[in-house]
């Protein structure tokens, strides 16, 4: 018959270990509960085996043995996708809301498929919450996985008594997120592939086709014109002079990189980016969705406005807005309402300051933001369907100009050599 180990806390809290033998994991979890005891962990002693290498009756951790940039890439946790946090936020609220305990739901959860969040991080969610700690206090033990805003809406949600409807409104708010994230990439995926298609069949033809023409041409005696002149000399950089277009093309890469982490090359990146013909309308769009949804949300739930400005600071990426939301928190410090900052910041349009001085007015901030938050992002789709309408026309209207460039080159010492002979 299989055997389990199992931990396990009296009433009194002292923590038991033990083995069990019995026919499977649910016979040992009920013969645990019968012996009056909460289970914390009930495994295979044979998977247990499986994972040390017994040495002097003590398990050995053989990636001990490994060297330190290897242990810390073994052990490194990536961040989950706004969807997997989704997916993870609705579970966990599905099940509370069926009537479940806090560490029965979150034992539950440890066989639940979650994509890029592993069922370790519900277990020892369920191990500290089991040893007293409430969820958002054991949440904040694994930032990787949960951020700043996820830890303080839960902790709203315990202090008000409402843990569900909070998980079931975050659940809503990355959903939403990862919806606007799917659909700009969406839109442009087709610009980026008719660019690299291009790029592609211009090297081809450098380097492959145009020599071929250059022997064909050097045959002739006759003056080429000069835009073959210019082809062909573009045609040796690619096939002569290849590897210091490479190293210029690496240096270019490197230096753009340094100057994109400086703290002046991020605040002129990001003032381009919101200043960019067509596409910096959608930048400026989704960057506003994003702070009303996200601040909305955050006050909606009962998280107090400074942290909820504070949180929502974290989560924007453009360097400008995040000054301006630290100068409003400072405001709203001194007394000041949230309006007035955000009309002083010259930053934020008009409608957005308004709603909020409605908001404000009538006591109802957090649905003024949600509302605001709902607007732009049906902005964002028809600027996003227009961004893709308008892209689509401007790339094939500069292939056709690249590709006739190519055709004229090769064509006008031909038609010259034609008019030679007659």
């Amino acid at each position: 018959m299989p055997q389990f180990t199992y931990k396990a806390r009296k009433r009194s809290g002292e923590l038991v270990e033990g083995v069990l033998e019995v026919p499977d994991r649910t016979a040992a979890l009920a013969q645990i509960q019968r012996s009056g005891l909460f289970p914390i962990a009930v495994d295979s002693a044979k998977a247990g085996a499986a994972t040390e290498v017994k040495r002097g009756g003590k398990g050995v951790n053989l990636t001990a043995f490994l060297p330190a940039s290897m242990q810390a890439q073994l052990h490194k946790k990536k961040s989950p996708k706004l969807q997997e946090l989704a997916t993870f936020t609705t579970q966990l609220a599905n099940l509370l809301n069926s009537g479940m305990p806090l560490t029965v739901a979150l034992n539950s959860m440890t066989h639940l498929e979650t994509r890029g969040i592993p069922a370790e991080v519900s277990r020892t969610l369920k191990q500290e919450v089991t040893e007293g700690r409430s969820l958002s206090d054991a949440m904040a033990r694994q930032p990787v996985v949960f951020t700043d805003l996820y830890i303080n809406m839960v902790r709203a949600g315990e202090t008000s008594g409402s843990l569900v409807p909070v998980l079931r409104r975050m659940s809503t708010h990355f959903q939403q997120f990862a919806d606007v994230q799917a659909k700009f990439k969406s839109a442009m995926i087709y610009p980026v592939m008719v660019i690299c298609v291009g790029i592609l069949l211009v090297f081809f033809f450098m380097t492959v086709m145009m020599p071929k023409f250059i022997e064909i041409f050097n045959g002739f005696n006759i003056p080429l014109p000069l835009p073959t002149r210019f082809l062909i000399g573009t045609s040796k950089m690619f096939t002569d002079y290849w590897w210091l277009m490479g190293m210029v093309g690496l240096a270019a890469f490197v230096l753009f990189k340094r100057f994109q982490t400086s703290a002046v090359g991020k605040r002129k990146i990001d003032e381009w980016r919101m200043k960019l013909p067509v596409f910096g309308k959608v930048v400026q769009i989704n960057l506003f969705g994003q702070f009303a949804r996200t601040l909305g949300t955050l006050l909606q739930n009962g998280v107090p406005v400074l942290t909820a400005l504070k949180i929502t600071e974290q989560v924007m990426s453009n360097v400008h807005i995040k000054e301006a939301i630290a100068k409003t928190r400072e405001a709203v410090t001194d007394g000041k309402t949230l309006a007035q900052p955000l009309a002083q910041s010259k930053l934020f349009p008009q409608l957005m300051v308004d709603l909020v001085r409605i908001g404000e007015e009538t006591g109802d901030v957090p649905g003024s933001l949600n509302n605001l938050a709902d607007t732009y992002e049906n902005e964002l789709q028809i600027a996003l369907r227009v961004m893709s309408d308008l892209i689509g026309p401007v790339l094939i209207i500069v292939m056709a100009i690249i590709v006739g460039f190519l055709l004229l080159s090769i064509f006008l010492p031909l038609f010259r050599l034609i008019s030679s002979i007659h």
